[in-house]
């Protein structure tokens, strides 16, 4: 027979796992937001619990258990951020380049913006709440929030994104209201030099979404020079994280893709669930071997009326082809 004293615990243990797992989804949002990567979001938020385990019983409820573990995650990061070099996009280091392949390098001091699967922080929600969500992860906005300093990054998620009161920020910080407001208003400021351009978040899959997934997949599969052109806003962009050259304007990215990028002509691609609220397609390009299809990249397509504006090929295909249930390889 179990101790009364055990059994309690155990009950007590299982009670706490659950209210822990109800905060993990909004978790990650806040603490991916906060670096830049799902895996190191993964980590902050297996840190938090963690802590919160160990810390539980000195909680007392003298705060709200949301409150608190935020202010733990928020500790968490804040200590992986010490001492980082930020994340960054290609767009970061300077202006879009020639699409020529003597451009293409890579910058081994860099640590770039990872995708992130859209459901992983996304919690149930009003279509409104999931929408505002959605565009706070988007690839731009994420990168625009690493050239804040980290103190200012918590603060602005907290007041702009999640839509706490300066008040409880500046109690989840040990600071001020002053001090939260004043960094809140450059945090702002930052965020308004970098222009960040408003695109069209993916909607559940409607009719007229199908029907562009389907002309993209037909068009990229054939690589039919018109029918991506017609797809393409004529000042798209286009870059390929680890590398740091990225394009500028259809007839560049074009350029690329029917010139030094032309080894992706008969690639297959699969769309996936979206990641950081865009569409995204895992891309196979024909195997050296002559027979079936390699990875090559995730693919975060960003759609503005109708029209592609931007595609990241992230090429990081060993990491991040798992987190979408992406097959190693495909068959011919």
């Amino acid at each position: 027979m179990i101790p009364v004293q055990e059994s309690q615990l155990a009950i007590a243990q299982g009670g706490l796992e659950h209210r822990l797992e109800q905060h993990r989804s909004e978790l990650t949002g806040y603490c991916y937001r906060m670096l830049g990567s799902p895996f190191d979001a993964e980590d902050a938020v297996q840190d938090t619990f963690l802590r919160a385990w160990r810390g539980f019983d000195r909680f007392e409820g003298r705060a709200a258990f949301r409150s608190w573990l935020y202010r733990i995650a928020t500790n968490v990061c804040m200590d992986m951020l010490n001492g980082r070099n930020r994340r960054a996009r290609p767009m970061d280091f300077g202006p879009a380049q020639e699409p020529v392949e003597s451009n293409l390098n890579t910058l081994s001091e860099v640590t770039w913006i990872e995708p992130i699967p859209t459901s992983l922080v996304t919690t149930e929600a009003d279509p409104a709440e999931v929408a505002a969500q959605r565009d706070t992860i988007r690839l731009a906005f994420v990168a625009a929030l690493q050239n804040l300093p980290a103190r200012q990054r918590a603060v602005l998620i907290l007041c702009e994104v999640l839509r706490w009161k300066a008040s409880e920020v500046a109690e989840l910080l040990d600071t001020s209201v002053a001090s939260v407001n004043s960094a809140l208003q450059r945090a702002r400021a930052t965020l308004d030099e970098r222009d960040i351009a408003a695109t069209d978040a993916a909607a559940p899959m409607d009719p007229e979404q199908k029907e562009f997934l389907a002309r993209y997949v037909d068009a990229f599969q054939r690589y039919d020079m018109d029918a991506l052109t017609a797809l393409l806003r004529e000042d798209a962009s286009q870059s390929m994280p680890p590398y740091d050259m990225w394009l500028s304007g259809r007839e560049d990215v074009l350029k690329w893709w029917f010139g030094p990028g032309i080894g992706c002509r008969g690639s297959r691609v699969i769309p996936v669930e979206t990641a950081n609220g865009s569409i995204a397609f895992g891309q196979y390009k024909p195997s050296e071997s002559g027979s079936g299809y390699d990875p090559w990249a995730l693919q975060v397509l960003e759609i503005a009326d109708g029209k592609i504006v931007d595609i990241t090929f992230f090429l990081s295909t060993e990491r991040l082809f798992p987190l979408w249930g992406l097959p190693p390889r495909l068959e011919a």
